[in-house]
Formats: structure tokens, sequence, C-alpha cells
């Protein structure tokens, strides 16, 4: 191996370094603001630790077709202490400013949805519910003038048959079961009649 690809193989390693460095902290704040299940962590570490080695191996294999030598651990340590040093804070301000980027737009969004759909479908649904109890009122007012004289009628009517129906004394329950539902009838028609 000349020394050009050494010299190619310890930058990218240094590269890998500083990038496992910002996806790590950007994992960490992520996972601190969004406070995920204890389990969940653990799952989420291994799944960066493979990523991560998966990504430096690739990494190597294209810089030196995959060969394994001291200035390959340097290049990935100095990467990652560098990093560390220099620009881990500015990286979790960066990830906890996209947060609340995100997050206000979220936001945004929902409000908007909230004014211009779900507000306007209220003020429908309460709209018509009043429209409707309205058109009902007037239809129980319209049905006691019409049907108030119809009704009066009918009974004057049926009256003389009403009285002349004997029922004989064995069936002196279906008696009280008719006087009852009779009971009912007077009782709604005083309650159309109360004018």
């Amino acid at each position: 191996m000349n020394l050009e690809t050494q010299w190619v193989t310890l930058l990218w390693m240094f590269a890998s370094g500083g990038i496992m460095g910002v996806v790590f902290d950007s994992y960490r704040v992520v996972s601190g603001q969004f406070r995920f299940p204890r389990w969940s962590v653990h799952a989420l570490d291994l799944v960066y630790w493979a990523a991560a080695a998966l990504f430096v191996f690739r990494m190597l294999y294209r810089s030196n077709h995959g060969e394994l030598r001291f200035y390959v651990f340097l290049g990935l340590f100095l990467g990652i202490w560098i990093y560390f040093l220099l620009l881990s804070v500015l990286t979790e301000r960066f990830v906890l400013m996209l947060i609340w980027i995100t997050n206000q737009i979220y936001r945004f969004i929902v409000r908007i949805i909230q004014l211009f759909i779900i507000a306007p479908l209220r003020w429908l649904y309460k709209g018509a519910k009043l429209l409707l109890g309205f058109v009902w009122i007037v239809l129980l007012f319209l049905g006691r003038i019409t049907l108030l004289p119809l009704w009066k009628l009918i009974v004057w009517a049926l009256r003389p048959i009403w009285k002349r129906m004997r029922i004989p004394e064995g069936l002196s329950r279906l008696r009280s079961w008719l006087d009852s539902w009779k009971n009912r009838i007077m009782r709604l028609l005083r309650w159309f009649i109360k004018d």
C-alpha cells in the first residue's frame, strides 16, 4: 500500500469519526428531547453502533479495500476527539434548533387545520343542529294547529262507539290495559288542547 493510499485512508477515517460524532450527538439530543422508553433506547443504541460499524467499514473499503491498519483507528479516534472538542456544542444547539423549528411548524399546521377545518365543521354542526331544532319546533306548532281540529273530530265521531264498547268481565286485564292506553291518549290530547 503506497503512502498516498494511507493518507487518503487516514482522512476518510478522520471524516468517518467526525460523522459518527455528529450522528451520535444528534441521536443523544433527539432521544433526550423525545424521552423514548428505556427499552427502545437500548435497541436504538444497538442500531446506532451497527450502522456506525457498517458506515466505517464501507468508508474503509472505499479508501483501501478494507485493510485494517493502526492509522485507521488513529484516524477514527482523532476524528471523534476533534469533533467533540470543537463541534459538539454547535451540533447540539443546531439539533435543538431543528427540533424547535419542527415543533413550531407542527403547531402551526395543527392550528391552521383547527382554524380552517375543525372550527368551520363545528360551526356547521351547531348551525345545522339549531336549524333542525327550529324546524322541529315549527313542525310541532303546525302539527298542533292542524291536527287538533282533526283529532277533536275523530274523538267526537268515535265517542259513541267507544262508550258502547263493552269488554267481558273475564277480560279485566285487557280492559285495564286499554284504560291505561286511553288515559295516555287523553293526556296527549290535553297536551295538544292546553292552549
